[in-house]
């Protein structure tokens, strides 16, 4: 049972109140349980462990082994020539830019790898070496194939004909895979872009030329000794950065969907209470949805349903936590049972038979919380390994994918008779709607009739809707968990601005309701609220996953592309944000989101306060190159007016600041438009 295992905490620790860590209730009551059992989570070591105040600052150098060299900033601030210097010299503009690049590599490897390994999926998909995986969406390889050069007719007797789509998949996923790591030449997605930003990416000098190798240059460059510019180091970043959104995680997200079905919406539900005491609970975990697929497969076969009730389970409960439970989401229904901040809590119901991890995002605090209870706790990634004994090892592989998954369920199967008597999942749980993508949405808008974004920039331009924001990112332990990002999106829809939503902040917006139609009559100004009731869509449209964010760089092009606002992303009344960010990745995200020309703020501290000219250059200068710049907001209901702000300022640069008058038309008067 979970009471004899429980770790006992430490004489006087400090515990987290459940009130002030969460405004989700169904986490409060998990934490308060978790207390009562003594198991330390995430919630209670935040109140323990305070954050670096040097550190938080970006002025903290540990590059080298004459370090760290620690630069506080003076009491009262910098006033003349800022004389702070590391023992090398490095001044802190050339620290904080350092510690800012490091971040931008770190993230960007993290989603670029992601889309490497579908990339080695996708090409023995392509070449029929495995059984398991299949090319599923012909049309949108057809649509993409044409962006890495790959031509999807031939001529054959002089007569134009359709290539076969194996050939063509096999042709695009070499292709696909030779971007990380080509030796001559630019990124071939990046001319996806708006051709102005495009020209500006080339006046400024920053087409990535391969995604391994600005990675590796900013390692290089943030060396001790080597660029000494914070200028030229962002420069840097921007390449990285773009080698990520317009690269990595664009090409994992177009495999991904002609791999596994490019998602449209469906209704699901979401947070721990879709756990079910009856059933196997099998929670996946991280953000690499090529094993997922499969255990979501096996779970619904036959074989498997009648081994858990040869077991005494009525059926198999799949559930997801972070961007794995928003692929699986987005595709086939799977509700998540949390995002980041919750992972642990899952556990603590004891109803978790086993959670099954790949990358990124994972605590490995997991391990400990699994000892208390008779969760199975499996790794399934070479590079993502757990040191604790309890934690057992199930290494993936694409050629025999459906044997791992069965695998896998069978140990979940197996221990659902070894649950502990003390089973506790919440009741609550919130009905969503998800998966959204660039081409649903199109159709949502215009139908097959007129599928464009048309009809969003006409409503943006008549007033009805302000604009749009993408709302991203993860959670941190550091804020209330879910308050920061929900009371900005709350502010942002009665202000009528639409947003769009991936990663653990759309599972957050799922837990608190905020992914109906049904929301807009609620929250929503009077014009969104009217948009939305007659598409029948939410006012927060659910995109996916954190590499997902690529959708947005896509749906924001093809605003521009449908006309009427603009020539370019920067022109738009459009912008990006990042409420609870954690992660190195946020900071990657943040970064080709600015240099593709959309304003983007985060909420909390950004690592660069130390540093005021480099922060300067990062908050202002970068709008002069790219047209997007960074800002930063620790209140949510300031953060959402910033971004308002913003958007009504392109407005009337656009000259639509002032609502379209609106008129009725009879019959004649439609048919002099179209004539």
């Amino acid at each position: 049972m979970a009471e004899e295992k429980a770790i006992k905490p430490e004489k006087d620790k400090k515990l987290a109140d459940p009130m002030a860590a969460s405004i989700d209730a169904a986490t409060q009551q998990m934490i308060l349980r978790a207390q009562a059992l003594g198991i330390d989570t995430v919630f209670d070591r935040a109140e323990s462990m305070k954050p670096c105040n040097i550190g938080i600052q970006g002025i903290c150098c540990k590059n080298c082994a004459m370090g760290p060299c620690r630069l506080p900033l003076p009491k009262g601030g910098i006033e003349g020539e800022d004389t702070r210097k590391g023992l090398c010299g490095a001044t802190a503009n050339t620290i904080a830019a350092r510690n800012f690049a490091r971040m931008v590599a770190a993230g960007a490897a993290a989603h670029s790898d992601h889309g490497r390994c579908v990339a080695e999926v996708f090409i023995s998909a392509a070449r029929k070496e495995t059984n398991d995986y299949q090319i599923k969406d012909h049309g949108r390889l057809r649509d993409v194939a044409p962006a890495l050069g790959v031509a999807t007719t031939v001529e054959v007797d002089g007569v134009m004909v359709d290539r076969d789509i194996y050939e063509i998949a096999v042709e695009y996923g070499e292709k696909a895979l030779a971007e990380w790591g080509k030796p001559e030449g630019t990124l071939d997605y990046l001319k996806r872009a708006p051709k102005p930003l495009y020209e500006k990416w080339v006046k400024n000098g920053v087409l990535p030329r391969n995604i391994d190798r600005e990675i590796v240059e900013i390692m290089h460059r943030t060396h001790m000794g080597v660029d000494q510019d914070y200028k030229n180091i962002v420069k840097q970043c921007t390449r990285a950065s773009l080698a990520d959104g317009w690269g990595g995680s664009m090409l994992a997200t177009d495999m991904q969907d002609i791999l596994f079905g490019t998602p449209s919406p469906l209704q699901s539900e979401a947070n721990i209470g879709i756990m079910k005491e009856d059933h196997v609970n099998v929670i996946v975990h991280g953000h690499e949805p090529v094993l997922s697929e499969m255990i979501v497969a096996a779970a619904q076969s036959q074989e498997m349903l009648d081994y858990a009730k040869s077991k005494g389970a009525k059926g198999i409960q799949l559930g997801g936590i972070c961007c794995t439970a928003n692929e699986i989401l987005q595709r086939h229904g799977v509700p998540p049972a949390g995002n980041f901040l919750q992972q642990e809590l899952v556990i603590v119901t004891g109803a978790c038979d086993a959670m099954v991890v790949d990358i990124q995002c994972v605590m490995q605090n997991l391990a400990n919380v699994a000892k208390c209870f008779h969760t199975k706790l499996i790794t399934t990634h070479p590079i993502a390994r757990m040191e604790q004994e309890n934690v057992i090892h199930i290494e993936f592989d694409e050629h025999h994918a459906m044997d791992d998954a069965k695998r896998i369920l069978k140990l979940a199967i197996d221990n659902f008779q070894n649950r502990g008597t003390e089973v506790m999942i919440p009741k609550q749980k919130a009905t969503q709607i998800a998966g959204f993508s660039v081409e649903s949405i199109r159709y949502h808008l215009g139908g097959t009739f007129r599928g464009t974004y048309y009809t969003l920039n006409d409503n943006i331009i008549n007033g009805r809707i302000r604009g749009g924001a993408g709302v991203v990112g993860c959670n941190n332990a550091r804020s209330q968990h879910n308050n920061e990002c929900i009371t900005l999106i709350k502010e942002l829809i009665k202000n009528d601005v639409i947003v769009l939503t991936t990663g653990c902040n759309a599972i957050a917006c799922a837990t608190e309701g905020l992914l109906t139609p049904e929301t807009a009559a609620v929250y929503c100004g009077p014009g969104l609220a009217e948009v939305c009731e007659v598409v029948g869509i939410p006012p927060v449209l659910h995109l996916g996953s954190c590499v997902d964010n690529s959708r947005i760089l896509l749906a924001l092009t093809e605003m521009v592309a449908a006309g009427g606002l603009g020539k370019d992303i920067s022109d738009l009344p459009a912008a990006g944000s990042a409420p609870e960010w954690m992660s190195e990745k946020a900071i990657s995200i943040g970064h080709y989101f600015v240099s593709s020309g959309v304003y983007t703020v985060f909420g909390g501290i950004l690592q660069t306060t130390g540093a005021p000219v480099f922060q300067n250059y990062l908050f202002k200068e970068m709008e002069k190159l790219y047209g997007g710049m960074w800002d930063m907001y620790t209140d949510p209901i300031k953060h959402a007016h910033a971004i308002i702000a913003h958007i009504d300022k392109k407005r009337k640069a656009l000259g639509i600041d002032k609502a379209r008058e609106r008129v009725l038309m009879d019959m004649a008067d439609r048919q002099a438009l179209s004539a």
